[in-house]
């Protein structure tokens, strides 16, 4: 369905929390894919379904079976599913390894766009110099930069949007901000940014923000016990989650593909380790019908 790009400028981290914590919540079937050409993180931060994730099956093996072309029905079987549910494509493990890959953005983001059934998460990382990844994100439904509400932070964010419009000028009506805030100054960090863009006239909008909560970021890891779907981090990302779905672009995409009569590619299905409708999750429950962060830790417990 959707193909939604999470990205930041220089020096502002958080782009694969605010993806995991959005993948957590999400209310329709979704999929986080690790775009980052410098390199992911999950395989280290977060449990599978089975134990360790494996580095090697995502991205890499993906880019491998693309050369010969790729299908939205063939991103599946490279995807691995974390304790508690939430489908990932896991990323390169270096930027080593991103040699030579400029090529697949592009094939990668027409088939993250088409996916019939789910929405797709794709941590983008941080953007730099380079065409490559570029590519994806002009398939992207939604271009999201994440940021902290601080001045340095800002600076760069106005320069990255002045770029990116530039860059993606079919993309200008799609390009958004999340706030990384400090929960005791929490909406007036929102409005101030804001504010700023909105002095500057650029073409992106805030559309929520994620509470700087790093306790709830170490459950989000599972490296701290307590209720992860009561933490600010969680709340905040359901907000978020809520105000995404609204946005027009996202709206357009469910609403087509309802009125689709017919697909040309399977439905994508996550694991194929048993009898599943579109991303049915374990215990027979679709994954849109998910609650909370039991995509990430099952109960919502940290481990």
């Amino acid at each position: 369905m959707a193909l939604i790009a999470l990205a930041a400028d220089k020096g502002a981290p958080g782009v694969t929390t605010a993806a995991v914590a959005l993948g957590a919540v999400w209310p329709r079937p979704v999929l986080v894919a690790e775009c980052d050409p410098a390199g992911g993180d999950l395989v280290y931060r977060l449990p599978g379904e089975h134990g360790m994730l494996d580095p090697a099956k995502g991205m890499l093996s993906l880019a491998t079976e693309a050369r010969r072309g790729l299908r939205p029905e063939q991103i599946a079987p490279h995807t691995q599913r974390l304790v508690g549910g939430l489908d990932v494509l896991v990323g390169l493990t270096n930027a080593e390894q991103s040699k030579g890959l400029d090529w697949l953005w592009s094939p990668l983001g027409r088939s993250f766009a088409i996916l019939p059934g789910v929405d797709v998460l794709a941590d983008c990382g941080r953007l730099g110099p380079g065409a490559g990844l570029l590519e994806l994100l002009r398939e992207a439904d939604l271009v999201v930069l994440v940021t902290h509400a601080t001045l340095e932070h800002v600076a760069h964010l106005r320069e990255r949007i002045s770029q990116l419009s530039a860059d993606l000028p079919q993309q200008r009506a799609q390009l958004g901000v999340i706030v990384v805030a400090d929960p005791r100054g929490y909406r007036s960090s929102l409005t101030e940014v804001e504010r700023v863009l909105a002095q500057s006239k650029l073409p992106a909008q805030v559309l929520g923000g994620l509470a700087y909560d790093p306790k709830g970021a170490q459950m989000l890891r599972g490296e701290w016990g307590g209720r992860l779907d009561k933490s600010l981090l969680i709340r905040s990302a359901r907000e978020l989650a809520g105000n995404l779905m609204q946005r027009p672009a996202l709206e357009r995409v469910a609403q087509s593909a309802q009125n689709r009569p017919a697909v040309t590619s399977e439905p994508y299905r996550g694991h194929t380790t048993g009898p599943q409708q579109a991303f049915q999750r374990p215990g027979g429950q679709p994954g849109s019908h998910q609650s909370g962060s039991h995509r990430i830790l099952g109960d919502g417990r940290g481990r």
